[in-house]
């Protein structure tokens, strides 16, 4: 008979501290998306390594109320398009923590124009942070995880989390790099998750839509531009960071031990296509 092997540890773990004993690493999380991230992860027990590449007092902050929540926390400044930096920041996360169980990829930005207007370099620098920075940061983990083995503080391996957007899917006129970068970021997480599911690492990612921060606050800052954003969203309201970071706790949890290869659309329905709701 099939025996799953689970240890003592990871069976101790209760509801509102699923994470306990796990060490998780986050990429630009001192702000936005990534910050919540990162403290939806401590909430639920995890020690949390905070990546930032500017802003080193916003990253500081983030530790601190990390901490405050009972699980240790450090900042490391690495640009995670940058392959020697990746490697310095989980040799540093490795000598903090001595382990890794997570990896949240999420570092990402956007440079944006009409495809004649669009720079070479600017569609150069999105794929680079967006998609090869998440290669850099998996692939290093990956090696951490085949390192360590089942550490017994959870069903898994390692676990890890690609941050994509509804962009994956929905094209996004005046956004060709960003939406190619999702593309890639979905594909790179089915084929790593597919390779690394018999290791007993998970792989999925999460695909925001439109959420409350500051790199796209010209959509929901003003009541104008907030009603023509909800036409795109049949629950009617944004999301906010908090939103993602509980989706992501989820998915990094023992409740998702059976779930790899998922893309997990947080949109309030915006992939829906709202514009059929009457019947087209």
């Amino acid at each position: 008979m099939y025996e799953n092997p689970i240890s003592t540890a990871a069976n101790r773990a209760i509801s509102d501290r699923p994470l306990s004993g796990q060490v998780a690493l986050v990429t630009g999380a001192n702000s936005g998306i990534g910050r919540a991230v990162a403290l939806s992860l401590g909430a639920a027990g995890a020690d949390v390594v905070v990546n930032y590449v500017s802003d080193a007092e916003a990253a500081a902050t983030a530790v601190s109320e990390i901490e405050r929540q009972g699980v240790r926390s450090r900042a490391i400044c690495a640009n995670v398009a940058d392959e020697d930096a990746v490697e310095r920041m989980f040799a540093q996360a490795r000598e903090t923590f001595g382990a890794l169980d997570i990896l949240v990829a999420n570092a990402g930005l956007q440079r944006d124009a009409p495809i004649e207007k669009m720079t070479l370099a600017d569609w150069r620098l999105v794929l680079d942070v967006n998609l090869t920075g998440q290669f850099l940061c998996a692939r290093a983990a990956v090696r951490e995880f085949k390192r360590q083995g089942l550490r017994g503080v959870s069903r898994a391996a390692g676990k890890i989390v690609c941050m994509s957007s509804v962009h994956d899917t929905i094209p996004w006129a005046g956004h060709a790099n960003y939406a190619a970068s999702k593309g890639g970021v979905m594909m790179l997480m089915k084929t790593l998750a597919q390779e690394l599911a018999t290791q007993r690492i998970r792989v999925n990612s999460v695909c925001p839509g439109a959420i409350r921060t500051p790199i796209n606050r010209f959509a929901w800052e003003t009541p104008e531009a907030y009603s023509s954003l909800l036409r795109l969203i049949p629950q009617k309201r944004i999301g906010e960071p908090d939103d993602i970071g509980r989706a992501v706790a989820f998915l990094v949890s023992d409740a998702a031990d059976y779930i790899t290869g998922l893309n997990m659309y947080v949109d309030g329905g915006m992939t829906l296509y709202p514009g059929f709701e009457a019947g087209g």
